[in-house]
């Protein structure tokens, strides 16, 4: 699809707008220009939301929530349902919008849809499973229990690399608990926002809950900082960088409210002797290749056992000449351009940085002449104690450090500060055991055999130290938005008291 027939599909043509709040406000604020980062050209335009803006949106998300969470969850889930429909019917045109704004491969963009339609299948069946606990009371004739509560209007802020999935991670699962939502998405990829907005609201339309899912696209002078700071949205849901979460975190904990982070991964894999070089090579090709590094859970350091280093290596920059770069559209390229010119500085930076710390390049290095952000995917032999390994870099710069045994390994797996994600490859019981122990990765995620790229939304999504600590997607995540209550009912005709107390 080209970006006119896209657009067409999506009823983009005609966008301006960039808040929503059970309607298309007439915004006050500037024009933000879109570019495609494979070319440099303007794709489309959207006018930020201001501070009046703003606040129509919050008060919508505050008025509506106080009808959305009496109807009963699954009813919320209904409307989640359909949503999930609608994703189904739309998801060639929005993963090529994804491709086209965002610079991922087509595949990489409608796999990035599934992800949203994955998370609504698994939304409708939480809907009937928001289950509290019975707990024994010490006091006769006296029953407790634990319910949970919707908690309030979320923000939702968002980051570039995956401008439609993270939103859906949360918002669906907010939604059946019966909060509103109010989405910031990055100002580098708004249209995608705008689409998928359509798109819910064509399920919501008539229904009287307009206004659960609300957006304002803006600055973070006045967009982003003023939500932070709202005592009205009890939740911030933020996905970006470590720095970015410092801030969001600090402002939401000074006013007592909750925070959910999802921030930056200096992910490892780790191969030892025994493993399948065939599945390493693999895993780490798409995981350090894969959205052109700009993944949270990009694989940053490749960690290989010395006896297998010199191979595998040698397999890498064979795989890495064969990936096609270009137009994400075309389905014979592997990998795209980067978000903008700034992203490109910062690889040229980090590559020279490595090479001044003794680094090797075994692969790449350089830019892509000609329109877009263009990069190659680079391969870079470091020593282990290099300071740049301690960067995050978000671009396709693989560094690979030897080492003698998985107690090295692990050490070197857990020295940055993140703790995103990571893996092994290994046939040994024992490292595998060892890598996922209590002395092992000190990862929110832990994978053997497995790349540390591409996680299903059936397991909580988030990860450790400076990744913020903060859960999203599957398993019990659903809990951060909601509220807990402990319940006890006296049906004794007495009033005796815990611990046994006697007042008179």
């Amino acid at each position: 699809m080209n970006r006119d027939a896209i657009f067409s599909a999506l009823d983009l043509n005609d966008v301006n707008a960039g808040a929503y709040a059970g309607g298309w406000l007439e915004t006050g604020g500037t024009l933000l220009e879109v570019e495609n980062p494979s070319t440099g050209e303007v794709i489309g335009s959207v006018k930020r939301a201001d501070g009046d803006d703003y606040e129509k949106v919050v008060a919508t998300a505050t008025d509506t929530f106080t009808e959305w969470r009496m109807l009963p969850a699954p009813e919320r889930g209904k409307f989640v349902r359909d949503i999930g429909d609608m994703l189904r019917e739309y998801q060639e045109p929005l993963g090529a919008l994804v491709a086209l704004e965002m610079g991922k491969i087509k595949a990489e963009g409608e796999g990035e849809v599934q992800e949203m339609i994955d998370i609504t299948d698994f939304a409708v069946g939480l809907s009937r499973q928001l289950y509290g606990l019975t707990i024994a009371s010490e006091r006769p004739r006296h029953r407790m229990y634990e319910q949970w509560q919707p908690l309030g209007p979320v923000g939702i802020i968002t980051s570039f690399n995956f401008p439609v999935a993270v939103w859906a991670w949360n918002a669906m699962i907010a939604a059946v608990a019966g909060d509103t939502l109010i989405w910031k998405p990055s100002s580098k990829t708004p249209l995608t926002a705008v689409a998928t907005t359509k798109l819910a609201e064509r399920v919501m339309e008539g229904s009287g809950f307009e206004g659960v899912f609300s957006l304002a696209v803006g600055s973070g002078a006045e967009v982003g900082d003023v939500m932070i700071n709202d005592r009205r949205v009890p939740l911030i849901s933020a996905t970006g960088s470590c720095g970015m979460g410092e801030k969001v975190g600090v402002a939401v904990a000074k006013r007592l409210g909750r925070s959910l982070l999802e921030l930056g991964g200096n992910n490892a894999m780790i191969v030892m002797d025994d493993a399948d070089l065939d599945l390493a090579t693999r895993a780490a090709v798409f995981a350090a290749v894969g959205t052109a590094g700009q993944r949270c859970t990009s694989l940053r350091r490749l960690i290989v056992q010395k006896g297998v280093s010199e191979e595998l290596s040698r397999r890498l920059v064979s795989a890495y000449r064969t990936v096609q770069i270009g137009d994400p559209l075309d389905d014979a390229n592997l990998m795209g351009p980067l978000i903008d010119e700034i992203a490109v500085a910062n690889f040229s930076a980090a590559v020279g940085i490595a090479q001044e710390q003794g680094g090797e390049l075994l692969h790449g290095g350089g830019v892509i002449d000609g329109p877009g952000h263009f990069v190659e995917p680079t391969i870079i032999k470091m020593p282990s104690d290099a300071p740049i390994l301690q960067i995050e870099t978000f671009a396709p710069i693989l560094y690979v450090i030897e080492v003698d045994s998985v107690e090295e390994a692990i050490k070197i797996n857990n020295g940055v500060t993140q703790g995103l994600s990571s893996s092994i490859f290994t046939d040994s019981v024992s490292a595998s055991e060892q890598f996922l122990g209590p002395e092992g990765s000190d990862c929110g995620i832990a994978n053997v055999n497995i790349g540390p790229s591409g996680a299903e939304i059936g397991g909580a999504f988030g990860g450790e130290k400076e990744t913020g600590g903060g859960r999203e997607s599957g398993s019990d995540a659903w809990k951060a938005y909601m509220r807990r209550q402990t319940v006890t009912i006296n049906w004794s005709g007495e009033l005796p008291l815990a611990q046994g107390i006697e007042f008179v």
